[in-house]
């Protein structure tokens, strides 16, 4: 078993359920000097992350099994859309952990999420009790930074 990093739309419970049937959630807390942005590929826009320092991303952490992340690589598009990296896990309570994290190519392109999607992740806040401020704020952001990308 291997402990995953989730911010997006694997926040989701039932999209879990189905996606990674041994996959357990275990934890929450925050990515600390992280920021979630929205970035774009062939089928849409999705969440990733980038270092920003003074800022944090909420996230929940799952237990996966070997073919959990197999089904991951496969969704997240791996490796040619996202990478893998490690990352600490600052839990609530103040202690940290280090977990696996899926973070797309910087390459990509600011995009703009489907509503569909964000419906998505803003249901994986609400089965986590994470707080919304943090998926409101990083929507508006992108959407200023996609008004300054096209001038």
């Amino acid at each position: 078993m291997k402990l995953y990093v989730a911010y997006g739309s694997n926040l989701n419970k039932e999209q879990m359920r189905h996606r990674c049937p041994d996959a357990k959630p275990v934890y929450t807390g925050y990515l600390e000097n992280w920021e979630l942005i929205y970035r774009s590929s062939k089928t849409g826009a999705y969440a990733t992350i980038r270092r920003k320092k003074g800022y944090r991303v909420p996230v929940a952490v799952w237990n996966i099994s070997e073919t959990d992340e197999r089904n991951l690589d496969i969704y997240e598009g791996y490796p040619r859309f996202y990478y893998k990296q490690n990352v600490y896990v600052t839990l609530q309570g103040g202690s940290r952990i280090k977990a696996m994290v899926y973070i797309m190519f910087n390459r990509a392109k600011p995009g703009r999420p489907s509503e569909r999607y964000v419906d998505t992740v803003y249901k994986g806040y609400r089965d986590f009790k994470l707080d919304y401020e943090f998926l409101i704020d990083s929507i508006l952001t992108n959407n200023d930074e996609l008004k300054k990308e096209r001038g």
